[in-house]
């Protein structure tokens, strides 16, 4: 079950446990040169207003209509990290036009451990961006679809899906009675 409160997607599973829960928000952050040096992490400058698309349905690209979802508003001289909070255990698959970030690979629906292509809540709190290799990262940044300049159309040449993507999977309930057994969890429900 996925809902949006308060610029935040808020992703549950009650059907496996009345922990499995994580929420994600895309903060909004400063765009550093895209040179292959290094910098420090930009700072957090507060969370994107994320938005119904059917709350936009005239407006809205018809693209956009047809998938649904939400948006957010975003300036090509901003640039994004997306912040992950969570105690139990969920694997994150994060894409933009259908391309993972964390592999730079097509989108495929079920998990990969070879080469790992998720990123593991609340193991990782974060992801700044696309990884390119070690220690190097592109900033997730706003583009327009159709000029060269996305993800997507780099590695594929075409520019059909842009946006983001995101499939949460949480950990299994009996994976997660085995490995964290109900009187080793402390009343809070944090481990």
């Amino acid at each position: 079950m996925v809902s949006l409160t308060k610029n935040t997607l808020e992703f549950s599973f009650p059907d496996v446990s009345s922990l499995a829960h994580c929420s994600i928000e895309f903060q909004r952050t400063l765009r550093i040169p895209d040179d292959n040096r290094k910098y420090p992490l930009p700072p957090g400058l507060g969370a994107f207003p994320l938005l119904h698309v059917e709350d936009y349905a005239k407006t809205a690209p018809a693209t956009w209509r047809e998938r649904g979802g939400v948006f957010l508003p975003m300036y090509q001289a901003e640039a994004l990290w997306i912040n992950f909070q969570g105690y139990y255990p969920c694997a994150v698959k994060i894409a933009a036009g259908k391309i993972n970030a964390i592999t730079g690979e097509s989108w495929r629906n079920e998990l990969s451990a070879k080469p790992q292509d998720y990123v593991v809540i609340p193991k990782q709190p974060w992801l700044d961006g696309f990884s390119v290799g070690k220690g190097l990262i592109r900033q997730f940044v706003a583009m327009p679809l159709g000029q060269g300049f996305t993800a997507e159309e780099q590695l594929t040449g075409k520019a059909d899906i842009g946006g983001i993507q995101i499939s949460v999977f949480p950990m299994k309930k009996e994976v997660h009675q085995k490995l964290f057994p109900p009187s080793k969890i402390p009343a809070s429900g944090f481990v």
